[in-house]
């Protein structure tokens, strides 16, 4: 089940526009590759690759700390990654946005993403982070937005879970 009535990628991008997003902190994901490709077009967003997710956390604490808002894309995987250092944005309690695209979901192949896929929502609500799944494209846009004013109004940390019936299941070649 991947939609292609709704261009949920657009609405994620139409959002980060809306709310001024101007470094877009990433690890590279086939879930994310569109949006990655459009925020790299835009004159105006810096895009910078990591290593590993929770190094995204730091860029987005020195965003804000430059008068900047930001974004971490990221896989469910790597929520994983970021435990430790989701206290920096909680303690200092500065803006922190993620967009998850979720594994270990319905029809997932690989077994290895399966457990964080899982434990995603509750590792995050309990570094408190707002959590917003979204299973309908449909809801894309509403949803970021929702999460965008929590988290730059809040300030909080907010992370939107674009759900595996959105993205598609990933298989080895078929």
């Amino acid at each position: 089940m991947q939609s292609v009535e709704v261009d949920w990628t657009d609405a994620n991008f139409s959002v980060l526009r809306d709310w001024e997003v101007r470094q877009v902190a990433y690890v590279p994901d086939a879930g994310h590759a569109e949006l990655i490709r459009r925020c790299d077009d835009a004159e105006d967003m810096r895009l910078v690759p990591l290593t590993t997710e929770e190094e995204g956390i730091a860029v987005l604490a020195g965003a804000w700390l430059g008068n900047q808002r930001g974004v971490l894309l990221m896989q469910s995987s790597g929520v994983g990654n970021c435990i430790n250092m989701l206290s920096l944005a909680r303690i200092c309690r500065f803006p922190l946005l993620m967009l998850v695209t979720m594994r270990g979901q319905w029809g997932e192949f690989n077994p290895w993403q399966v457990p964080m896929g899982q434990m995603t929502p509750k590792v995050l609500e309990a570094a408190d982070s707002l959590v917003f799944p979204v299973d309908d494209p449909a809801k894309m846009g509403e949803t970021i937005t929702a999460a965008a004013r929590m988290a730059f109004e809040g300030p909080a940390q907010a992370a939107v879970l674009i759900g595996q019936g959105v993205i598609g299941a990933k298989s080895f070649g078929k």
